[in-house]
């Protein structure tokens, strides 16, 4: 079995010989790190990219066999996006940018935390006809079609999972927003909120749809949002289900046409809220499961939603800093787990910069002489 064949037995809750050693990249830090240290060079830390050549280099060395990512895709949200520019710096080394999605916001250079909202491009329906929504409405363009006919002539060489990206619905808008401008924007004009939903969600579909209209045939298709945190949603779950669902339904049931019956969604912090909404609405794999301080897992899950719901991740990055001991005891937490089916175990996270190389290479050793 290679590693496509493998996944795709895991996901349908069929034979397989192991399981795949699966991560979700690394942050940057830790790429310095680790250039620091001696064990990546300097080309591969200025070149690295989620599924590339050093990555595929780098998962020899460490042991891992591939990284959850997606192999094409379109421009799913603002085309073109705005100018990324600097519009006042102050002497503590904060500055206030406009990023390329229209926010405006306040970060410190150097440092690595979310940076905060200060405003938006997006003020009200003026600027949404004006600067928005010629960004965001479909159009042929998006989709570069000579590349997606050179991929798919070759879609059957791979030996790992072969994804497409199929955007964000909400995500998106709370990145040209921001999140208490997103919230009030649904109580001060609901109409503006569902067409700015509806006007991504359409040009998702559109771009899924040329997609597949031009030969690939995908295992599995990719979601990302990031609208939950701690405690839960960042959007009323009712709300979300009502506008944003449909989206989702109408872009999942044209995969299934096509055959793709797997698709997964990258959300962290407590996602439970919004599970049921995804699943039904054709999201049944959920994406990276964070254990963090929530102690997300797929037990409870799949206990409620039974065999429809898969996952990926549910990992404990957090002992890649601790010694082996911790390794091991982690590995022992995933044995039920993965005894469930349906589930790949991923670091919940990219990598931390407290990772150590030796405890990743342990892992992946060990990891494949247990599942």
């Amino acid at each position: 079995m290679n590693n496509r064949e493998r996944t795709h037995a895991v996901l349908h809750y069929e034979k397989y010989d192991r399981m795949p050693v699966v991560h979700f990249g690394y942050w940057g830090e830790l790429l310095d790190k680790w250039l620091a240290e001696g064990h990546i060079t300097a080309e591969e830390r200025r070149g690295y990219g989620d599924g590339n050549a050093i990555d595929r280099q780098m998962n020899q060395r460490l042991g891992f066999d591939y990284g959850h990512c997606c192999q094409v895709g379109a421009a799913n949200d603002l085309f073109p996006g705005f100018e990324y520019k600097v519009l006042e710096e102050y002497p503590d080394g904060s500055y206030v940018y406009q990023s390329g999605m229209g926010l405006i916001e306040k970060a410190r250079r150097g440092a690595t935390s979310i940076p905060m909202t200060v405003g938006t491009l997006l003020t009200d329906r003026d600027a949404w006809e004006k600067e928005y929504k010629h960004r965001l409405t479909w159009r042929p363009e998006r989709v570069n079609a000579d590349r997606i006919r050179q991929i798919a002539a070759h879609q059957d060489e791979y030996d790992v999972p072969f994804g497409v990206h199929v955007g964000s619905y909400y995500g998106k808008v709370r990145d040209m927003l921001g999140v208490e401008n997103l919230a009030y924007l649904y109580a001060d004009d609901e109409e503006l909120y569902a067409e700015i939903i509806a006007t991504l969600g359409e040009t998702s579909y559109q771009n899924v749809k040329m997609i597949l209209e031009l030969g690939i045939r995908p295992d599995f298709a990719h979601y990302w949002e990031d609208i939950c945190f701690k405690n839960g949603p960042l959007v009323s779950p009712e709300v979300f289900a009502e506008y944003v669902g449909p989206w989702y339904k109408k872009t999942t049931d044209l995969l299934l046409s096509y055959g793709c019956d797997i698709v997964s969604l990258d959300c962290d912090g407590c996602i439970d809220k919004l599970v049921p909404i995804w699943l039904e609405n054709g999201v049944n794999t959920m994406f990276p499961i964070e254990v963090g301080t929530w102690n997300a897992s797929i037990a409870p899950w799949r206990e409620k939603y039974g065999k429809s719901l898969r996952g990926i991740g549910g990992m404990d990055k957090r002992v890649f800093a601790m010694d082996y001991a911790a390794i091991d005891r982690e590995l022992e937490r995933l044995k039920p787990l993965i005894e469930l089916g349906g589930f790949i175990p991923c670091p919940d996270h990219r990598l931390p910069p407290e990772s150590k190389w030796e405890n990743v290479q342990y892992y992946c050793e060990q990891f494949r002489k247990m599942f």
